[in-house]
């Protein structure tokens, strides 16, 4: 009968970013695995020594800090305005988009206080900026913004706390072409990105209400959501036009763009560099 990993040895083979067939592997003892467990780890220590010392030489950037700005490129080279709010959100903005205390989302919200939170989407302020640059620019209108979101997410390999959202949206447009410009917005992106296999799936959201996945790699991990327009929430806004939006999460696009298994190695984090571990 083989031998396996423990599971401190495979916590810290997972966190040296070992690959699967590693992870995997059997022994006919115990003093064979740990043997292997040893060579193992240095190997796997001195590559990410290898790769710290590269990004140090090389002055490469992040995999996220990269992908922001390839995102950022393309979006402004085919007529996106990029716009920063702020991070902190008034609770009346939320109310909106219709979550109250009794939301389902609102028990994963990180409030400050009674009345603000550290945003849980970026949706409520691009609509605040929406109604006003609807009435000073002319159609369409294309804005999008990359920055932090914050949820009490259930801790996993696919969920963080604090990630990383680019969200775009096209107003004005002719409601005619909001699904074939849907799909040609999710197509940039996508190749951007660097992620080739994906499908759109129709599902329920819990602001939206019906809303289109987009799900990619093999597992079929969902990479971003969107939306069209009218919608009943646009009348807060006092906004008719029709458009299309869509939301990805950078983390998500680098985890099927580069097969990694773990969204924690690629986000913002105090243990890794590049998705490098940094205690070896």
């Amino acid at each position: 009968m083989s031998i396996f990993w423990t599971e401190t040895q495979i916590a810290r083979l997972k966190e040296l970013g070992a690959d699967e067939k590693d992870q995997g592997r059997g022994f006919e003892s115990e003093g064979d695995r740990d043997k292997s467990f040893q060579r193992l780890e240095r190997k796997l220590v001195q590559s990410g020594r290898d790769k710290l010392e590269e990004l140090r030489t090389g002055h490469r950037r992040s995999r996220l800090c990269r992908l922001e700005s390839r995102l950022t490129k393309v979006l402004i080279d085919n007529g996106f305005v990029q716009v920063t709010t702020p991070t902190i959100m008034s609770k009346g903005l939320l109310a909106k988009m219709s979550i109250d205390d009794h939301h389902p989302l609102a028990s994963q919200i990180f409030w400050l206080g009674k009345d603000r939170c550290l945003r849980p989407m970026l949706a409520p302020h691009l609509y605040f900026v929406l109604k006003d640059l609807l009435r000073l620019w002319e159609r369409p209108v294309r804005i999008f913004e990359i920055g932090s979101c914050f949820r009490k997410e259930s801790q996993g390999a696919q969920h963080a706390n604090e990630f990383t959202m680019l969200n775009l949206v096209e107003m004005g447009l002719d409601s005619k072409v909001r699904q074939n410009r849907l799909e040609e917005l999710a197509a940039l992106i996508t190749g951007t990105a660097g992620v080739a296999d994906y499908i759109f799936e129709p599902v329920d959201s819990a602001v939206y209400g019906e809303t289109i996945d987009i799900l990619a790699g093999e597992n079929r991990l969902e990479i971003g959501s969107s939306a069209m327009g009218p919608h009943a929430l646009d009348r807060a806004w006092q906004i008719t036009d029709p458009w299309v939006g869509i939301g990805f999460g950078l983390e998500r696009l680098l985890m099927v763009a580069e097969n990694i298994k773990s969204m924690g190695r690629l986000g913002r984090s105090l243990g890794y560099l590049d998705g490098i571990r940094l205690n070896i």
